[in-house]
């Protein structure tokens, strides 16, 4: 049972209307969450077999090395499926916690994800795999280190919920940070989203 208001100092903040979220500029949507495993065909007999989710999307990311699959399940909700491919190193630490796989992130839509990261920022949340560049879909992660062991991932879609692919550009890094790396301080909250681009940059002139 959570406390309440008169049980200590520490009783946690109830704000039912998202009237405080609003005031600070981050409130968000619940997109979906993603399960990372070593196989996804496996998976989708518990997924899809068993518990009635409908595949409908199932794409590759080569730049970070992944396969998702998204499943739609009779309420709306979305739940994805990740699995590396096959030469990718993508996930190797991840799996070597958890061999069977496990839950990966989570993904939150926000209205303006500068805004948001500004507010992290400000709040002491780590923000990694910052990708500003493409004008359909920006994002930023927060460090599972002050995210309760969690890696949360904010997006801004300019077409809607659920127009674009369920994980983005920014992942790679942001799994890098993740999974033992040392996640940058996020400092102000534009030189962090200025590196990021930079970074992204670099790398398709590279590719």
């Amino acid at each position: 049972m959570l406390p309440s208001a008169n049980e200590g100092d520490r009783a946690l903040p109830r704000d039912g209307d998202g009237a405080l979220a609003a005031a600070l500029g981050t409130v968000a949507t619940f997109d979906h969450a993603a399960h990372a495993v070593p196989c996804i065909d496996d998976a989708l007999g518990l997924y899809a077999g068993m518990l009635g989710g409908r595949p409908v999307d199932d794409g590759v990311n080569a730049r970070v090395g992944y396969r998702g699959v998204q499943l739609a399940f009779a309420g709306g909700e979305r739940f994805e499926l990740i699995e590396p491919l096959p030469g990718s190193r993508f996930l190797d630490s991840f799996f070597a916690r958890h061999p069977r796989g496990g839950l990966h992130h989570v993904t939150f839509l926000v209205a303006d994800v500068r805004a948001a990261i500004e507010r992290a920022g400000e709040a002491g949340f780590d923000v990694v795999g910052v990708h500003l560049d493409d004008p359909a879909r920006k994002e930023a992660f927060l460090h599972p280190r002050g995210a309760f062991g969690a890696l949360v991932q904010l997006v801004e879609e300019s077409a809607g919920p659920g127009a674009g692919a369920a994980v983005g550009v920014g992942l790679g890094a942001a799994v890098g940070a993740g999974e033992g790396g040392d996640a940058h301080s996020p400092g102000s909250a534009a030189a962090q989203a200025g590196r990021a681009s930079t970074a992204s940059r670099n790398a398709d002139s590279r590719g």
